[in-house]
C-alpha cells in the first residue's frame, strides 16, 4: 500500500509540474496565442480577410506604426513613456513633404527630416535624463511643440507630393511583399541583433529593472536614457516619411493618436509599463494584432469611434495579461 501511495504521489506531482510548465509556456507566449486566435476569428467572420489584396494592405498600412512601436518599446524598457511620437510623425511627414515641394532632392529632404526628429528626441531625452523631469509631462510638452511646428510649416493644409520616383519606391512590392513592410522588418531585425549581441540592449533593460543598481555599477545611465528618446523620435520620423509616400501628401493630422496605438502594440507584445520587460519580435505581433482588429472592423463596416473604444479596452486587457504573466523578457 505504501508503494502504491508513493506512486500516486509521484504521478500527481508530475502532473502538477506539467500543468505549471504548460501554464508558464502559455504565459510567456500569450502574444502569439492572441494573434493566432485573432487570425482564426477573422477568417470566420469574413471571407475577404485572407485575400492577397487585404493581407498586403494590412502589412503595408501598419508598417509605419510598427516602426513607431519599436522606438516606443525602447523608451518603455527604461521605465519611461513617449507621448510625443504621434506629433513627431506628423512633423516629419510635413517637413519631408515641404522640402520635396520646394525642390529639395529626396536624400536632402530625408536628412533634414531625420535631423528635426532627432532634435525632438534630444529635447525629451535631455529633460528626462539630465533634468529628472517626468517623462509623461516632458513628452506631452514636446507633443504640443511638434504639433505646433507642423501647423506652422504647413499653414494647416496638406502638401501634395510631386516626386514620382519617391512615390513609386514607396508603393513598390518585392516578391509580393510591400517595401514599407520590409523596411520595418529590417529595423526590427537590426534592433533585435543589437539587443542580443551588444551590451547596449541589455543595459537599457537593466535600467528599467533597477536604475540605481546600474548607476552604482558605473554605467552612464543618463546617456542611455537620452539615447532611447532619440531612437524613439528617429523611428517616428522614419514612419512619417513612409506615410508621406503611402498617402502622397503631407498632412498636419496624420500622426494624431498614433502614440496610443504604439503603446498598445508594445504592451500587447509583452512590454511592461513599469520597465525592464519587453520583446522586440513580439512587438511586431502586438502591432499587427491591433492592425487585424482595425482591419476586421473596417471589413465589417464598424464606425471609427467604436474602434477607438475597443483599442482602449485592449490596452487595459493587455496590462492585466502582462501583470499575471510571469518572467521577464528582453529579446
Amino acid at each position: 500500500m505504501k508503494n502504491t501511495d508513493n506512486s500516486l504521489t509521484v504521478k500527481s506531482s508530475s502532473e502538477q509540474g506539467m500543468g505549471k510548465n504548460l501554464l508558464g509556456f502559455i504565459n510567456s507566449n500569450n502574444t502569439f496565442f492572441v494573434f493566432l486566435v485573432l487570425l482564426i476569428v477573422s477568417a470566420l467572420l469574413t471571407n475577404n480577410f485572407f485575400t492577397s489584396q487585404n493581407i498586403t494592405n494590412l502589412l503595408r498600412q501598419n508598417a509605419p506604426l510598427g516602426i513607431v512601436a519599436l522606438g516606443m518599446l525602447m523608451v518603455i524598457l527604461t521605465g519611461g513613456i513617449d507621448l510625443s511620437v504621434g506629433a513627431v510623425v506628423t512633423l516629419a511627414n510635413i517637413v519631408f513633404a515641404y522640402h520635396l515641394d520646394h525642390g529639395y532632392p529626396v536624400g536632402a529632404a530625408l536628412l533634414i527630416t531625420l535631423a528635426v526628429g532627432l532634435l525632438c528626441g534630444l529635447l525629451s531625452g535631455y529633460l528626462v535624463a539630465y533634468q529628472k523631469l517626468a517623462p509623461f509631462v516632458v513628452t506631452l510638452a514636446v507633443m504640443s511643440i511638434a504639433n505646433g511646428f507642423a501647423y506652422i510649416v504647413s499653414k494647416g493644409v496638406s502638401i501634395s507630393i510631386k516626386e514620382p520616383g519617391f512615390l513609386l519606391f514607396s508603393n513598390t512590392y518585392i516578391a509580393g511583399i510591400p517595401v514599407q513592410f520590409l523596411i520595418m522588418l529590417g529595423l526590427y531585425i537590426l534592433m533585435a541583433l543589437i539587443a542580443r549581441y551588444i551590451s547596449y540592449g541589455r543595459l537599457v533593460v537593466a535600467i528599467g529593472s533597477n536604475e540605481e543598481a546600474v548607476r552604482l555599477s558605473g554605467i552612464r545611465v543618463n546617456v542611455h536614457k537620452l539615447s532611447v528618446y532619440c531612437i524613439s523620435a528617429l523611428s517616428a520620423s522614419v514612419a512619417g516619411v513612409l506615410l508621406t509616400g503611402r498617402m502622397g501628401v503631407g498632412s498636419p493630422i496624420v500622426g494624431s493618436g498614433m502614440e496610443l496605438d504604439a503603446i498598445a502594440g508594445a504592451v500587447l507584445g509583452g512590454a511592461s509599463l513599469a520597465g525592464g520587460k519587453g520583446n522586440i519580435i513580439k512587438t511586431i505581433f502586438g502591432v499587427y494584432t491591433l492592425g487585424i482588429i482595425s482591419n476586421i472592423m473596417n471589413l465589417m463596416q464598424v464606425p471609427a469611434y467604436p474602434q477607438q473604444v475597443i483599442k482602449g479596452v485592449i490596452i487595459i486587457a493587455a496590462i492585466f495579461l502582462q501583470k499575471y504573466s510571469g518572467g521577464k523578457e528582453s529579446k
